[in-house]
């Protein structure tokens, strides 16, 4: 016998909007703006690249789409999703170091009957996994849960190193790093590797005549590493060679000027004297037809994204939730600073694509699982502020 209909149960559409709805609203608006930017400065830079301005869209409707779906996960599920996704991430990497597909002279794809680059995976998994960690041992971390963390991180590095793949490399070091700093990493542990870089940079600085000359090996670089920094010293000394990149985008960000050439008027853009000009270089583009005044819209966003980073990380109700969100705060942090730093002359070019801006499947939906975590987070502090005050009634 068929059960008798509830006409006081609200309609199926009353029911499914709130998952519709489920955002953080100033997170929203901030990514709306961002992929405003996106779409704008990529009509202007693939506009000679055929479908790369569809395909960029396609790409951020994805993105899109994983964000929502990420957000309807509640981070508990998120966190017992950390140790299985980072497990996965390192089979796959060792999968790439023994079968894996060269291109351009780096092994970093892998054939799973669709081809994958594993080491994207890991931007995610990484700090997922370190955050599980930490939340686990949360009141009571002792210096030797920052030794295992530093293992956990250290694994999946090394294999992307390998690769080789600096760029994704430095990224998911980042990721890790921040989360162990957020954890209480102590400044004793923090200070001396700082001190040793900062050491090191001037040392090269100094001796770069005599390191940047054929025939010397720096050991722990290989040849197109040594090179990439020994351009960033002098792009002139391979002007048209390993320096063309640094020059011409130089170059087109000084035409930018204060208020730009404006949309589509880019001559260094549209006489394709910028390389990857839609990928990892679309900031000189962008720079040379809106000028400084569009680089601050671009800086303001970028700031906004990581100051609600932040304040959703503050806000968190769990250990594992603040780690989390402060931990992909970081994450939009250096993929900008290292991006716009090397276009402008002042890090090495390690092609770490511009969030929003560069186009690139694969990256944009690493973008889409990081604000889908966000909003997930955010979400689920209003639900139980929800329910607390629910509680009271």
């Amino acid at each position: 016998m068929a059960a008798p209909l509830d006409f006081n149960r609200p309609p199926w559409y009353t029911q499914a909007l709130p998952l519709l709805l489920r955002f953080d609203g100033w997170l929203l608006l901030i990514v709306l703006f961002m992929a405003g930017l996106g779409l704008v400065a990529m009509y202007s830079a693939g506009f000679d690249h055929g479908s790369r301005f569809a395909m960029h869209g396609r790409n951020m409707l994805l993105a899109a789409l994983v964000m929502w779906i990420v957000t309807q996960v509640p981070p508990r599920l998120l966190m017992a999703l950390a140790v299985p996704l980072y497990v996965l991430g390192v089979v796959l990497l060792l999968g790439v170091e023994f079968v894996g597909i060269t291109r351009k002279g780096a092994q970093r794809w892998l054939n799973v009957g669709m081809v994958i680059q594993p080491s994207e995976l890991m931007k995610i998994a990484m700090p997922l996994m370190l955050a599980w960690w930490f939340e686990k041992r949360a009141g009571q971390i002792r210096a030797l849960d920052f030794v295992v963390a530093g293992a956990i991180l250290a694994i999946p590095v090394a294999l992307i190193l390998r690769q080789p793949d600096l760029g994704t490399s430095l990224l998911v070091l980042a990721a890790g790093l921040s989360v162990l700093f957020f954890a209480g990493l102590s400044w004793a542990l923090i200070l001396p590797p700082v001190l040793a870089a900062g050491i090191g940079i001037v040392l090269i600085v100094m001796f770069e005549p005599r390191l940047c000359v054929d025939g010397v090996d720096w050991v722990v670089l290989h040849d197109y590493q040594k090179t990439r920094v020994c351009t960033l010293l002098d792009p002139h000394r391979d002007p048209l060679g390993s320096g063309f990149h640094i020059i011409q985008g130089m170059i087109a960000i000084g035409a930018g000027g204060l208020w730009g050439k404006g949309f589509m008027a880019g001559t260094q853009t549209h006489l394709e004297f910028i390389p990857e000009r839609t990928t990892d270089f679309i900031f000189a583009a962008y720079s040379e037809e809106f000028g400084l005044v569009g680089n601050l819209a671009l800086l303001l966003g970028f700031l906004l994204l990581i100051y609600r980073s932040f304040i959703i990380a503050a806000q968190a109700q769990t250990h594992f939730n603040r780690l989390m969100a402060a931990a992909v705060g970081m994450i939009f942090f250096t993929y900008s600073f290292v991006n716009i730093g090397m276009v402008i002359g002042i890090l090495p070019v390690v092609g770490v694509p511009l969030p929003f801006i560069s186009y690139g499947g694969t990256a944009m939906i690493t973008l889409g699982l990081a604000l889908g975590v966000l909003m997930s987070i955010s979400c689920a502090r209003e639900r139980t502020e929800d329910d607390s005050v629910f509680d009271k009634r």
